[in-house]
């Protein structure tokens, strides 16, 4: 259960998006630039959040993207099965294509638990704890330094 690129793009662009001001519209570009991250690819990941129910994007002078629900209400593990696909929490930790108490890969009994419990804290964290922890300078938010994070 790796992250992929565009999974660490779309955590960062939703927690910048939760420290913004409620049904406020932000710029893909100014969000790229934020998080010092590719325009173009963070435009398609966002439409993709947008598709899946996560935003909401407006077009025109005024336009942008905004969370479409309270950040509280948006779980980590929600955003993450919109990115790594429905099923990321049922692939093999070696990359078998089967894995199963019936047909287990040989780390498959002790990872299980752990994965539990890993599927357990996506559940219950949400944006608005992550962007809590970066509001407070508990937390960077990519590779940006608190200096930039204190603008937000």
């Amino acid at each position: 259960m790796i992250l992929s690129r565009t999974s660490q793009y779309a955590v960062q662009a939703m927690i910048y998006m939760a420290t913004q001001p409620p049904n406020t519209p932000v710029l893909n570009k100014d969000i790229a630039e934020r998080l010092n991250v590719p325009a173009p690819y963070l435009a398609k990941i966002l439409q993709a959040m947008s598709k899946g129910g996560l935003l909401s994007s407006f077009r025109g002078r005024l336009g942008g993207f905004c969370l479409r629900e309270p950040a509280a209400q948006i779980s980590l593990m929600r955003l993450l099965q919109l990115t790594e696909g429905a099923d990321f929490t049922q692939s093999c930790l070696l990359g078998l294509k089967r894995c199963s108490d019936e047909t287990a890969c040989p780390v498959h009994a002790r990872w299980l638990p752990i994965k539990e419990k890993v599927i357990e804290m996506l559940n219950q964290m949400t944006l608005a704890d992550l962007a809590v922890a970066v509001q407070t300078g508990r937390y960077r938010l990519a590779d940006m330094p608190l200096v930039a994070m204190a603008q937000v």
